[in-house]
């Protein structure tokens, strides 16, 4: 009887990966739908390329800076489904809307406030998923989730340059998305009813005593902060793609569309290689993904499409290992605040890194490429030292 209970126990837990998966699905389809255009869109509506880095690196900024505070609330109420709904509805709401924008600085607003969802509900919901996660594999579980995730984020652009091929511009490509924004937050509310308390689904909890997160946890932001510092935010690349006639307007989505579908393939390859190989995983996606910036900003459409092929694969590993090692580094009681100190930590350095590669980008591409590279190249010895702390 035991054997019976866990194994319904893994297969709701899997159910509830796949739910939350689509809900995810949905959202990316939504919101990464807009931002494979919303660096071309700034810059149809007048931008400079250092308003474009800045906006994004900004938008960034404040929703990941928020999470800090939002990952402590959850802990501290926890209301984590209140704070996740709340989230989503903000974070894909707000995407139709940019059709309306008339000027830069309206659409700039609109993508912060995107971004500020985003913040709201990703803490919570990673801890929701982290107890489910855990019970079928921690790399496999984010890397599922990632996947079905992706294949919104692959869906979203091929419609959005859909519309714009069949003459819509980029109004109609931000008005479509309007559909997959509705569909998600239903799945949202039917996930909720079934599976009421997730927590349920983690057979041990294991109380760890300190009065803080442990010294291994700090060490490895340290090494991810250094990668998010070298990685250039798609809207820059899509205002050098257009800049510089790498790809026409209609066919910068579909380039981020594959970056997202290699994001998808990357994460449960990686994902499960995580739960068998731990962080030095991570380590082998860095020396790959390293190599997109001098493909991207100096190669043709051929070498910058590989560019982005080996872009996407660092996002999906990034977005399989880095939650899977955080959720078995920190216990359950602690993971919406860890969650939060780290996405935090992750979007200032995104922040640090979006501004100094926009402003490179005006003034020298060759000094925008080398900081891209040392600096996501720097993060390998801090994983080293994180590989041989105490478990």
């Amino acid at each position: 009887m035991p054997d019976l209970l866990e194994k319904k126990k893994s297969s709701d837990a899997l159910k509830f990966v796949i739910l939350m998966g689509i809900v995810s699905l949905c959202a990316d389809a939504t919101y990464e739908g807009a931002r494979s255009i919303t660096g071309a869109y700034l810059g149809w509506l007048g931008a400079s390329g250092a308003v474009v880095g800045l906006v994004a690196g900004a938008g960034e900024l404040i929703g990941y800076g928020l999470r800090l505070l939002i990952g402590y609330l959850s802990d501290r109420t926890k209301k984590y489904w209140t704070i996740t709904k709340l989230g989503y509805c903000l974070n894909t709401g707000v995407v139709p809307l940019l059709a309306l924008a008339g000027s830069w600085p309206v659409a700039a607003g609109l993508m912060v406030a995107e971004r500020t969802g985003k913040a709201i509900r990703t803490p919570p919901r990673d801890v929701l998923l982290s107890h489910a996660a855990l019970r079928v594999g921690g790399g496999f579980g984010f890397g599922l989730h990632e996947a079905l995730d992706q294949i919104g984020a692959v869906a979203g652009p091929l419609a959005v340059a859909g519309m714009i091929y069949w003459q819509q511009g980029y109004q109609g490509g931000f008005a479509i998305l309007s559909i997959p924004a509705v569909v998600g937050l239903l799945v949202l509310l039917f996930s909720q009813k079934i599976y009421p308390n997730p927590r349920d689904f983690e057979s041990k909890y294991v109380a760890i005593e300190s009065e803080g997160l442990p010294r291994r946890y700090w060490i490895y932001l340290a090494a991810v902060a250094a990668i998010a510092i070298g990685y250039a935010d798609f809207p820059l690349i899509a205002f050098h793609f257009q800049k510089n006639a790498i790809a026409q307007p209609n066919i910068i989505p579909l380039f981020y569309a594959v970056a997202m579908a290699v994001d998808a393939i990357a994460a449960l390859i990686f994902g499960r290689m995580f739960d068998r190989r731990g962080i030095s995983v991570l380590m082998l996606a860095v020396i790959i993904s390293s190599l997109f910036a001098p493909l991207v900003f100096w190669g043709n459409p051929s070498l910058a499409l590989l560019g982005m092929c080996l872009w996407g694969v660092g996002m999906g590993a990034q977005e399989s290992i880095v939650k899977a090692a955080i959720a078995g580094m920190v216990p359950a009681d602690k993971r919406g605040s860890a969650f939060g100190i780290f996405q935090a930590s992750y979007g200032l350095a995104w922040f640090l890194g979006s501004a100094t590669m926009g402003i490179l980008y005006d003034r020298s591409l060759q000094g925008l490429i080398v900081f891209s590279v040392v600096a996501q190249l720097a993060a390998i010895p801090i994983l080293l030292v994180v590989n041989r702390q105490p478990r």
